[in-house]
């Protein structure tokens, strides 16, 4: 209190304006704590590590000797704490105090968060083993909080876990440590370890797993045909690991050398497949014949063979005469009667005269019996039906074929044929 012409006025004592903030901060960046402090008369300011008690600066005079640390003032009533690049032993409680009595302060906490890491490890780029084997891959991250850790395929497809003789495929698969076991080849390739956490960014390391076994062919077309002057293109289809040599001969035992006759080239399906092409140019008759691909790495040979066969181009003909459902016999007439039931009013007893040649021959009008006789001259086709409307009996009339190729008498015999006819089904008739 001051007396000033006997009146007292109360003394004015510091005030702080603001509370002190607390931070979050990812390891390596740089934060600052600021503290504002109103009517700080002839106090001082000092800055404190909580948890450790240790002073770090008095007003702008630093007492800890870290030169990552360091303290600002605006000449007026704020004061600010300076940390760079942070690490994570700077973690804890920060004080702003003054120095009145009783002593005031604020504090503020700093928490440190380390992103996800992944220690190195030499085994993940050895990882082999031959079919049917077992392989362990180990993935140990760090980070703070802990990271979790997630194992997933490069190419997208399934994982494959073999215990106790039962199989889990999977999509992802959480742990640091992935048992394979029993591996086949289609699971060999790129695995991914995933380390995340709350605190970005996620990382990741890749885990090459590499299946060996002996060399595998597919032959999909062992037969192949193609005409003379054509190229051609035959294929086989090769699983081998490690990585083969692959190569083409006839089936005499020539080695194919890649010339202006023959070429070659291999399309890589996947880790451990490839097909295998040839292209023949220009065929000749020589070049018919077996084809043998090859191939071979440090665990075995196979061998395929494909056979290129001539195909014969074979131009289509018009035959000058076609005749179906039609009899030629010999020159002498053959009559013949059948007999058959049925109803007066059914259709299907029409007679049907056909016209060959200028002879006439009479059919049953039943739908399977029905005669046509096309004549084709070269693209010309040449069709021709008659219907005779006669009164039907019950009993069908017989069944006459003529040869007209064979008969030259023209007019007089279609005239004693008809009579016959005529004749005959009178004789039935009455």
């Amino acid at each position: 209190m001051n007396e000033d012409k006997g009146q007292i006025t109360p003394e004015v004592v510091p005030e702080f304006l603001a509370p002190l903030e607390n931070h979050t901060v990812i390891q390596g960046r740089d934060v600052s704590f600021t503290c504002v402090v109103n009517h700080l008369q002839s106090y001082r300011v000092a800055w404190i590590k909580s948890d450790s008690r240790a002073i770090l600066a008095i007003h702008t005079r630093m007492v800890t000797h870290n030169p990552r640390l360091s303290v600002t003032h605006n000449g007026h009533n704020t004061w600010k704490l300076h940390i760079s690049n942070v690490q994570k032993n700077d973690s804890g409680s920060y004080m702003c105090q003054v120095n009145t009595d009783p002593m005031r302060s604020q504090m503020g906490y700093m928490e440190v968060v380390i992103p996800p890491d992944i220690m190195d490890d030499e085994s993940a780029n050895g990882l082999v083993t031959q079919e049917g084997g077992n392989l362990r891959l180990r993935c140990i991250a760090t980070g703070l909080p802990k990271p979790t850790v997630n194992w997933k395929r490069e190419d997208g497809r399934k994982i494959v876990l073999r215990e106790d003789g039962k199989k889990q495929i999977l999509d992802t698969y959480e742990g640091e440590t992935l048992e394979l076991t029993g591996i086949l080849r289609q699971e060999m390739g790129t695995y991914l370890c995933i380390a995340s956490s709350s605190v970005p960014p996620r990382v990741s390391k890749r885990y090459t797993v590499s299946v060996h076994f002996e060399p595998l062919i597919r032959i999909p077309n062992q037969l192949v045909g193609a005409p003379v002057d054509s190229d051609v293109v035959l294929q086989c289809y090769v699983e081998a690991s490690p990585q083969a040599m692959n190569t083409w001969y006839r089936d005499s035992g020539e080695k194919l050398p890649p010339n202006d006759k023959y070429t070659m080239s291999e399309e890589q399906l996947s880790d451990y497949s490839w097909q295998m092409n040839l292209t023949v140019k220009s065929l000749k008759k020589g070049d018919f014949g077996g084809y043998v691909c090859s191939t071979v790495n440090a665990l075995g040979k196979a061998e395929g063979c494909v056979r290129l066969q001539e195909l014969q181009l074979v131009d289509k003909t018009t035959p000058s005469i076609l005749m179906k459902n039609t009899e030629t016999r010999q020159r002498k007439k053959t009559i013949m009667k059948e007999k058959k039931k049925t109803n007066g009013g059914n259709t299907n007893n029409r007679r049907k005269v056909h016209t060959l040649d200028g002879y006439d021959s009479d059919s049953i009008g039943n739908e399977d019996d029905l005669g046509t006789t096309q004549i084709m001259a070269g693209s010309t086709l040449h069709e021709g039906k008659t219907d005779r409307p006669l009164p039907l009996p019950s009993i069908s009339p017989p069944w006459i074929n003529v040869n007209a190729a064979s008969s030259r008498q023209g007019p007089i015999v279609r005239d004693i044929i008809f009579l016959l006819l005529l004749l005959l089904r009178l004789t039935n008739f009455f």
